[in-house]
Parts: C-alpha cells; structure tokens; sequence
C-alpha cells in the first residue's frame, strides 16, 4: 500500500515531538501556552518551540503552530506578537479558525504559511476557494467529509493543499464545536478547555409522578452507557483512496496522547505508507494501545454507526513496559510499567529491530544489584537483548 504524502503527528510536548520525529513523521503541529485548542497538553514555551523549529528543520521534517481558538477582543494584542514570533523562529505554518486572527497574521506576518483549522468546518469548495483567495496555504478539512467531497474540493481549488484526518479521537459534535464542556463544567471546549463531557458515562432516570416513593434508572448495563462518545477514526486502511482524492498530508489526532501512543500509532502509519508492513499487520499494531471502536467515519458516505455505546477505551494488546536509554550488549533502560524475569518483550522501533521478541533472562539496577521485578518506578536497568536496540526505542509486553 505504498503511499505518498505527508504524515503529520502531534506534539503536545518536546519528547512527544522527538518520539514523533524519531518514528518517522515528516511534520508536526503544536501549540504554545495560549491560543492553541489543546491548552491542558503540556505545550510549549517560546523558548522551547524555537528549539523545536530547530531541531526539526535540522532533520528535514516541519514543524506548524496551532493558534486556532476562537479570538475574542482581548487577545489580538498577543496573538499579534505570537504570529510575529513564528515568523521570526521559522515555523512552517500556523494553524488558525478565526478570520480575525488570519487577517491579523496576514497584516502583521505576512511570510507565515498559514492553514487553515478543521474548527473553520471547511466542508465545500467554496469556502476552500474563500481561504484560497485570503491567502492561505492549506485547508485541514472538516472530518464529516466524504472521499467524493473531498474530491470535488480539490478539482474546485487546484493549489490548494488538503490536510485530512486519518487517526485519533472523534468529537460527537460537529469538527468540535461543541457547547457540552461548558453548560456541564463551565470550561471553554472552544478556547481550549475542553473537559471531554461526551467521554463521561450516562444514565437515562425516569423520576415518578410527585409523591411516589424512588425512582427507576435506565442503563445499558451495570457501568452505564457511553451515549455521547464517539469511536476512534482509523483511516489506515484508505490512504491510497485519500491521495486520489487530493489529500496531501495525513494527520493523526492526539496531543494529549502517552509518546508511546505516539510511537505506535507513527510507526504503524509510516511503515503502511512506505510499503514495509502490510494493511493487515498495520492494523494489528494500531491495536496494541489502548483505543476506541475504530470507524471510518464519513469517508464513504452517511454513517450511523460512530458511536462506541459499550464503554470508554479498549485494552491494546501490548503494555508498555520501558524506555531504551542506550543500547549495547547490555542496555540500559527505563521501567514504565511492571515486568519480570521471563516476561516475553517485543520491541518497538523504527529500525530492523521491530516487532523482534526476546524473554527478560537477567536484569540489573544501576549499582549492579540482581533484579528479578522491575516495580519501582521509572528505575533504570541494564538488560541483555539478543537485537540492537537504540536511544528512543520502546520495550513493550506480550499479554498472554
């Protein structure tokens, strides 16, 4: 399934932007400690993301901003020395919905590529042409699209890229304007402060008549039901169908999401992409981290079935276990979750060392002491494994 195009990861911080580097993302995109819709994700300082632009363009890869809430008044004095700041460090783009916002950009940076943010709820030609005029670069298009509308917008806007999502969380509301965040806990879902209300479980009650004694609760079984939560896009298996329909960069939601959520998710996605793993085996990677029912949503059409009624999360088929600090006949590495001598390891990397297992024979602490259970946490240990490993690669446990 060979496919070409760009694959865009999230960084919600500087190791989650190394670990998306590391696994074979081409760009990423990030946000600073405002005006991004991510804003409990660790984010970056402006001091950190100019040494992400740098460490990104010094292995070829990009890196976009997000500035995408929804301005008020009060913030264009910033928003305007932020748009000036990423022109000056050299992001590649910034992400904006708010037409004040991109004007400003336009005014005050006017070198600064910008796209526009799947909260804009691009979903027609026209309104692509409409950025398209204003002067920007790309469109990240709304996720209740079809491959035929996405189709007709590219033929509609030759020029313009298309940005489309491929992987992650979906909002139960329309490319998430959603309103739930702040009637139920009165955080601003639109400036970034989503709680995930639609995540939460619900119970339907029917209260008697006044007077009556106790009332009747409703639920789909004994932990309630899952009314409002949506399953997880997974688009792994349509990229080649994505390309023809004009898409030029694949994006995978999860700013929020562990960096071995990250690793797994990357590395199943570039391997597809460049042909060295097959749909299938893709597929089961993308399963060995905690996920949702997975769709694919409106890419061939209505669909009612987006809802994961049943419960929150899935269990992955794997547990991450440690991080590879060096490697060497005897590596070094850091505990992330509990394993033994004779646990089965599989690891995960970006080079010919993938998906290679080994059994834990002998473990040691780092004053040389014999350790058969690594359970404190994030201990460092030296371990034989018969594979290379290397800085960055993931130790993940076999479930049985």
């Amino acid at each position: 399934m060979k496919t070409s195009g760009e694959l865009l990861a999230p960084a919600g911080s500087f190791e989650k932007l190394k670990t998306a580097l590391n696994f074979g993302a081409d760009a990423v995109y990030l946000g600073g400690k405002a005006f991004s819709l991510r804003s409990y994700s660790e984010n970056f300082t402006a001091e950190e993301m100019a040494e992400a632009v740098r460490y990104a363009h010094a292995r070829g890869k990009k890196v976009y901003s997000a500035v995408n809430i929804f301005a008020k008044n009060a913030d264009f004095p910033e928003l305007e020395k932020t748009f000036v700041f990423l022109q000056e460090i050299g992001a590649d783009a910034a992400l904006v919905t708010d037409a004040g916002a991109f004007s400003l950009a336009r005014k005050v940076a006017p070198k600064l590529a910008l796209h526009i943010s799947t909260q804009a709820n691009t979903t027609n030609g026209y309104a692509a042409k409409f950025w398209q005029e204003q002067g920007a670069e790309r469109i990240v298009l709304a996720r209740e699209l079809s491959l035929a509308e996405i189709g007709q917008i590219h033929a509609f806007c030759p020029g313009l890229e298309l940005e489309a999502f491929v992987h992650g969380a979906m909002c139960i509301s329309y490319s998430g304007r959603c309103l739930l965040s702040n009637y139920l806990a009165g955080r601003d879902s639109n400036r970034g402060a989503c709680v995930q209300a639609c995540r939460w479980k619900y119970a339907v009650r029917a209260i008697r008549e006044e007077g009556a004694q106790g009332e009747l609760t409703l639920e789909e079984d004994g932990r309630g039901a899952y009314l409002l939560n949506s399953k997880d896009l997974n688009m792994l298996s349509h990229l080649r169908e994505l390309a023809g329909a004009g898409v030029c960069s694949f994006k995978i939601e999860g700013r929020m999401k562990s960096s071995y959520y990250l690793a797994t998710v990357v590395n199943a996605y570039r391997r597809a992409m460049d042909g060295t793993l097959d749909t299938a085996s893709a597929q089961e990677e993308l399963k060995k981290v905690a996920h949702r029912a997975f769709t694919e949503a409106y890419a061939f059409g209505e669909n009612g079935e987006t809802v994961n009624y049943s419960d929150s999360q899935e269990s992955g088929t794997r547990e991450y276990a440690a991080d590879v600090l060096e490697g060497g006949e005897r590596a070094l590495v850091q505990m992330r979750n509990r394993f033994r001598t004779g646990d089965e390891l599989e690891i995960l990397s970006p080079s010919e060392s993938f998906n290679k297992r080994f059994y834990v024979e002998e473990m040691y602490g780092e004053s040389g002491e014999k350790v058969e259970d690594a359970k404190l946490v994030m201990q460092k240990l030296r371990l034989k494994c018969p594979y290379p490993l290397a800085p960055g690669d993931i130790l993940r446990k076999v479930l049985r």
